[in-house]
């Protein structure tokens, strides 16, 4: 029978040689070097390896392989200073190369400088210092870098951190992706190489030649050019300022959509187009936009507001048209209307108030609704109205109303309605008022008759092939019958009250928006959708965290060589040292880079 002894004899020999193994695997291995030297008086403890003809150090660790001109390796320490052209390879997708390396195989921290150069299968980091984490797999730069994607172009920073298992950047402050299409320009922005996407936070613009994108949350996939925009959105393109809650853009379509307290400003025309969703088609000059859609046509005294379900704005800058549809309204101070329709040709100056057949639907029943527009104290109907306008000075020029004309006013003093009616209507404005009617084909009317103490003579009714009417004050001042058929004056008390209406009358007052509110008062509640949007900014991950200080502090407490600096620790930028780790509250020497 074999004595315990013996076992247990055995099983340390076993424990002891697999720690030396693992102890000897983590150590840097010096795999080939032309000449090997000793400089104790400046280097102490160290061994000096130099290239030849034949080739430069090769070194290696744990599945790194190092190449240099020259290397300095602490051996108690297990530390590399490597100069001159070096290049690390970690398998077969990361390669650095740089001018000069720091590496501790306690630490697997790596500190290059003087024209850094990291590239994995994705992108490529330009640097002239870079921190490698090995044990994270993870890349950072705190004084300016440089990182190149082909399909996405160059992205430079003044800070950047690369985790290389996830193929993401974070970069901060002075942030700038440069693509031949367009420019991104933001002080926080997350990367991701594989996918080309990119998180923006913090003010941000990309700038191309067509148009300019603001925001201070964002998101674009430089893969296809689309990108979702929100805070503080806006896109500026051929004289138009767009804003929004949320944006959403695709490049290659010259389209975008937009969500939520939208305000679209057109600088050339003075116009503004506000609603809660909305399409932008660049190349087709068409905006189209509704929920709570308005359109303003902005004047230093008296603008005019446009509302309706749809709006859609299309043409050149220099020929807009504004299509209003679906309980369309109109309100200016002097002017107001309603129609399914609303047309405006800013170029020509005519807006057209359009009624929609409701009858070839089928519905017996249906009730045709007729433009209407409301002028000071008059009430016009048709259904059609055209209504011209002076391009130049903004006012008013004239009316016209096809089939089924008819106007309407209140009299003055009595309860009485005075009206017009035939197949067509012609005005003329004077001061935005009109000062001239004629009315074509079957001519009808009613007037109240008053003298010049506004007493009340008689009520007048007459039909006629024209009627020539002027006003004035809102008045009718002079009445002109053409071919008159047939007419009468009345007594006030003898006018039958079923004579005091033409056919066809209908005053629709309560329906007269006066204000710019009134044209919102029939619409339903308003129901903003709330946009998820994009998570908030993450801050930027410590690379100098606890772990990495800590393992900093474990290639200190390693090394029995009495040196009291620490070098692995000699380049972590002061801010991030862990004031109380005994390793690291050492003096930390700087070393010049040797070429």
């Amino acid at each position: 029978m074999k004595h315990p002894s013996l076992y247990l004899s055995i099983l340390l020999i076993l424990v002891f040689s697999s720690l030396s193994i693992a102890q000897e695997q983590r150590k840097i291995k010096i795999d080939s070097a032309g000449f090997f030297t000793l400089d104790e008086a400046n280097y102490p403890g160290a061994t000096i390896l130099t290239r030849n003809d034949r080739g430069q150090v090769k070194i290696s660790h744990d599945g790194v392989i190092m190449w240099a001109d020259k290397a300095i390796h602490y051996n108690k320490e297990d530390f590399i200073e490597a100069y001159g052209n070096v290049k690390i390879n970690q398998g077969d997708s990361i390669i650095m190369t740089s001018k000069y390396v720091e590496y501790s195989s306690v630490s697997q921290l790596a500190f290059a400088s003087g024209g850094v150069v990291l590239t994995d299968p994705t992108s490529t980091i330009t640097s002239d210092t870079l921190h490698f984490d090995r044990l994270r797999q993870q890349a950072y730069y705190k004084t300016g870098g440089k990182v190149v994607r082909d399909t996405s172009g160059t992205i430079t920073s003044r800070i950047g951190h690369y985790y290389m298992t996830t193929k993401k950047y974070q970069f901060v402050q002075n942030v700038k992706l440069v693509n031949p299409d367009y420019i991104i320009e933001s002080e926080q922005l997350d990367f991701y190489s594989e996918t080309g996407h990119a998180y923006l936070f913090g003010p941000t613009t990309i700038t191309s030649e067509t148009s300019t994108i603001y925001c201070e949350r964002g998101f674009y996939n430089t893969n296809n050019d689309t990108g979702f925009f929100v805070k503080n959105s806006q896109i500026d393109y051929d004289d138009r300022e767009v804003k929004a809650d949320s944006i959403y853009f695709d490049r290659n379509k010259s389209y975008a959509s937009l969500s939520n307290n939208i305000k679209i400003t057109d600088t050339i025309n003075n116009t503004i187009v506000k609603g809660h969703y909305a399409e932008i088609f660049r190349e087709k000059d068409s905006v189209f936009i509704t929920n709570r859609a308005l359109a303003i046509t902005v004047r230093e005294n008296d603008s005019t507001y446009i509302h309706s379900d749809t709006l859609m704005v299309t043409g050149k800058p220099d020929h807009r048209i504004t299509r209003a549809y679906y309980n369309a309204k109109w309100y200016k101070s002097d002017l107001s209307g309603k129609a399914d329709s609303i047309h405006v040709d800013q170029k020509a100056g005519l807006t057209q108030l359009i009624n929609l057949s409701r009858f070839s639907s089928g519905d017996n029943f249906a009730t045709k609704r007729n433009p209407i527009l409301w002028n000071i104290g008059n009430q016009i109907t048709g259904d059609s109205i055209h209504i011209l306008s002076n391009t130049k000075t903004d006012k008013l020029d004239s009316l016209k109303v096809f089939n089924n004309a008819f106007v309407i006013s209140k009299d003055t003093l009595g309860d009485g309605y005075n009206q017009i009616k035939g197949q067509k209507l012609y005005g003329l404005f004077k001061d935005n008022e009109l000062y001239t009617i004629d009315i074509i084909k079957n001519a009808e009317s009613i007037y109240y008759l008053r003298n010049d103490k506004n007493e009340l003579v008689g009520i007048d009714k007459a039909k006629s092939g024209k009627i020539k009417i002027w006003i004035a004050t809102n008045t009718i001042d002079e009445v002109r019958k053409i071919k008159q058929i047939d007419g009468k004056i009345y007594p006030d008390d003898q006018f039958p009250e079923n004579e005091k209406k033409l056919r066809g009358f209908d005053w629709r007052e309560e329906e007269r928006p006066k204000s710019m509110e009134d044209l919102f008062k029939d619409d339903p509640p308003l129901n903003i959708p709330i946009i998820k949007g994009l998570d908030g900014y993450t801050p930027q991950e410590k690379f100098f965290n606890e772990n990495l200080i800590k393992r900093i502090d474990k290639s200190k407490k390693d090394n029995t060589s009495g040196e009291k600096e620490n070098k692995a620790a000699r380049n972590i930028p002061n801010e991030n040292i862990n004031k109380g780790n005994t390793a690291v509250k050492t003096k930390i020497k700087k070393k010049n880079n040797q070429n």
